[in-house]
């Protein structure tokens, strides 16, 4: 496994591919068409909708949209808590980067008004490899909402298709920025899973910045989706896989050499959770489990491997595996990641990376700016309003 995702997942493949793909497009005739699949009662498709008029005076591209069905279920596992974060998530968006836009719902007439073409669209969809609406399609790659415009503006300038000196993405999302005037005793909640490549990208940042800005992170882990019963459809995990590749690059995150953590050795990588966590060195151990699974290629389920991340972590091996053999605590840190879940979903969430900070939440590892600005909100604006008074 490591060896074929190290070669899978790599830049140069990726790049290569876009080669291939461009010199298949012209030896065809094709002009430079951007094909986005819309979800007329999606949030997120409504609102990269609205910029797309944007994206085009930027790119000498076509647009040719396909109206879509909503996703399956089984890649979509908590519809209702979807629907409704994605509303609130959207909005988020648009007033981050100052858009002009609202959510406006969908009748139910007008949802199933081209039955026919939707399914057209969806067997589309499906054939080039994805299932989610707000997805733009072009030469053999997926670009999901206004998040991943920057890799597609990325190609197209490549490509020399800019009306005007390119001047970078039109949604930059910049995070992990310094932070000064949190007082002592401010924490953050990271929710995360070991078999979660984005929770992965996200451990390689967020523990730096903790430290730099004086903030505690309270570690929060659940089990994976798929190891509580939940399907994940092909095409879900290989764009997922894809997706996070590129992001770990764009972030100079080491990935790619992958050895999945799926089952066992995820349970074996958890358990040992609170034994790193009572000597101090829980964010030590999680950077090395998650560089170890998804940079080097190591395999959690055998003692070799575990070893190598244990002891970087700075933990001693031998105490680690008598951890291992307790029934205690297996069912201790079983109880903490269910804990852990209920917490998730009483927010309104239900996937990781997530995090909290007091009352605001945010899901995906491109989401920790709104934590940032919770942060800022608070802390900053309580000292402007100090300086003020005095």
């Amino acid at each position: 496994m490591p060896v074929i995702s190290q070669l899978f997942l790599s830049r140069a493949r990726l790049l290569k591919q876009r080669v291939s793909a461009e010199k298949k497009r012209v030896a065809q005739g094709r002009p430079h068409t951007l094909h986005f699949f819309h979800q007329i009662d999606d949030p997120y498709s409504q609102l990269l909708d609205c910029v797309l008029p944007q994206l085009q005076s930027r790119f000498d591209v076509c647009i040719e949209r396909h109206i879509t069905s909503p996703p399956e279920d089984s890649a979509v596992p908590e519809r209702e808590l979807l629907n409704a974060y994605s509303q609130t998530d959207a909005q988020r968006l648009a007033d981050h980067f100052n858009i002009d836009w609202t959510f406006k719902p969908i009748d139910a007439q007008a949802l199933t008004a081209q039955p026919q073409a939707s399914a057209v669209a969806n067997a589309l969809r499906k054939k080039w490899g994805h299932y989610l609406g707000a997805t733009l399609y072009y030469e053999g790659e997926w670009y999901w909402g206004i998040d991943r415009l920057h890799h597609l503006e990325d190609r197209l300038n490549t490509l020399g298709l800019s009306k005007s000196t390119y001047q970078g993405p039109l949604f930059p999302t910049i995070q992990y920025q310094d932070f000064a005037n949190a007082p002592e005793g401010t924490s953050i909640d990271f929710f995360f899973s070991l078999r979660s490549p984005y929770s992965a990208i996200s451990v390689a940042k967020v523990f730096h910045w903790a430290r730099q800005s004086g903030i505690e992170v309270n570690l929060r882990y659940v089990l994976p989706m798929v190891m509580r019963g939940l399907p994940v459809p092909a095409e879900k995990r290989r764009y997922i896989s894809l997706d996070a590749a590129r992001e770990a690059f764009v972030q100079g995150v080491p990935f790619g050499c992958v050895n999945d953590p799926l089952g066992k050795p995820t349970e074996r990588g958890l358990a040992l959770m609170p034994f790193a966590e009572m000597h101090n060195a829980a964010e030590a151990y999680v950077m090395s489990f998650m560089q170890g699974v998804w940079a080097e290629g190591l395999d959690a389920g055998t003692d070799k491997h575990l070893k190598i991340m244990v002891e970087r972590a700075g933990l001693n091996w031998t105490a680690a595996k008598d951890i291992l053999k307790s029934k205690s605590n297996d069912t201790h840190w079983r109880a903490i990641a269910e804990q852990n879940r209920q917490a998730l979903f009483s927010m309104g969430l239900w996937g990781v990376p997530s995090f909290k900070f007091e009352n605001t939440a945010a899901w995906g590892q491109d989401r920790f700016w709104v934590i940032e600005k919770a942060l800022h909100d608070k802390f900053n604006s309580a000292q402007t309003a100090s300086s003020a008074s005095t």
